[in-house]
């Protein structure tokens, strides 16, 4: 099994990789970027990375660009256009028509017919332009307080606009190079207003859904440039990032500013869902570890469990159900609210990579495996 699942959401070896990539490689990335995905009728049995209901249908991203849909709770599937070969790692809708996918190389695709066909918005090339000029906006704007600063400051802030100096100089490499850093996470609020976020610290919203982007990443304390993995709203209204390195950064004003929050778990979170409660946070990743606050991140409690294995999503069905799911076939499941969770592993063991509730208390999994439709604990039905 790949680490991490084709590296949807990177690990060091695959960072180590993609710096050794050379001239060719680039070139082989723009190719993907601009070949479509491939019509085959194996798609929904190939790796799946992420699954959203939107109305009555689901839609499912997955590698080399597939993107599906099904209109009857995952028993059937159709393939959508898509104008990329990627690997793609999530999606989400901001209506029932409007919504947006993400993935390798940095693009961003969208739908305006529930994900039947797409578009292709924007690719990594587009975010490290928009990355490297917010960057020299920050550098002049140091230059400057430095500058205006007493002597016994200017050492403190010297130091910072080393740190920006050397920050684009890496943005200007990856530039040379081609388009190879991913989006790993997406959210929208409506068809105008979303976020996505990605490698090294990327995070770009857009006010007009899509036609234009801004580098919001000056934004977030996240100085070291760790990788930012799952976003989403939960219940109350915030919004809520996870990532690399315990990384915990909420806002309760749409985005505009944004709080990293303490962690008490300091390795890699992959995914944050709502438990269904107002302003309570459930996040999650490396070795099986969960995150559980009741109020925005300012406390945490750490949930027992011995599942051990990397969790990549969740959800939470509509009787209050909270389902997580993640690597070596594993399900996990609370009825009381993320207070604890029973412990399933799928005989197959194959990777989960989202989960979506289905028809009565069914779930639909979707992994390495493609897609997979169980019962509550994620059993096979018989």
């Amino acid at each position: 099994m790949a680490t991490r699942l084709m590296c949807k959401t990177l690990g060091a070896a695959c960072l180590g990789l993609s710096m050794l990539w050379s001239a060719p490689a680039a070139f082989a990335l723009t190719d993907i970027i601009e070949t479509p995905a491939r019509q085959t009728d194996q798609a929904s049995t190939n790796l799946l990375n992420d699954a959203e209901r939107v109305g009555d249908r689901i839609v499912a991203v997955g590698e080399r660009g597939h993107i599906l849909y099904s209109d009857d709770d995952g028993q059937s599937w159709t393939q959508a256009r898509v104008p990329v070969s990627v690997t793609l790692t999530a999606l989400d809708f901001g209506s029932e028509t409007h919504g947006w996918a993400v993935g390798h190389s940095g693009v961003v695709l969208h739908t305006d017919d529930a994900g039947e066909t797409w578009t292709l918005q924007l690719t990594g090339i587009e975010a490290a332009r928009l990355a490297i000029a917010s960057k020299e906006d920050q550098i002049a704007t140091m230059e400057k307080r430095i500058e205006d600063a007493p002597e016994s400051e200017k050492g403190d802030l010297e130091w910072a606009l080393d740190d920006l100096f050397f920050a684009l100089e890496n943005l200007q490499s990856d530039l040379d190079v081609g388009p190879v850093n991913p989006l790993l996470g997406v959210w929208f609020e409506s068809p105008q207003h979303g976020f996505v976020v990605g490698a090294y610290g990327m995070i770009l919203r857009t006010r007009d859904g899509g036609k234009t982007w801004e580098d919001q990443a000056p934004k977030i304390d996240n100085a070291q440039g760790f990788h930012l993995n799952s976003i989403t709203r939960i219940k109350g209204g915030a919004l809520v990032i996870v990532g690399e390195a315990g990384q915990i950064h909420v806002s309760v004003n749409d985005g505009d500013t944004w709080t990293r929050r303490e962690s008490p778990y300091q390795g890699s979170l992959f995914g944050v869902i709502g438990t269904g409660q107002v302003n309570e946070i459930l996040a999650f990743g490396l070795r099986g570890n969960m995150l559980h606050s009741t109020n925005l991140g300012k406390n945490w409690r750490m949930v027992p469990s011995d599942a051990g294995a990397t969790l990549n999503d969740g959800a939470v069905a509509e009787d209050g159900r909270i389902t997580l799911v993640g690597n070596g076939g594993t399900v996990l499941m609370s009825g009381d609210g993320a207070e604890s969770f029973r412990k399933h592993f799928r005989s197959d063991r194959a990777g989960i990579m989202s989960v979506v509730p289905v028809s009565g208390i069914n779930l639909l999994l979707v992994g390495e495996n493609g897609a997979v439709i169980t019962d509550a604990r994620g059993r096979n039905l018989q």
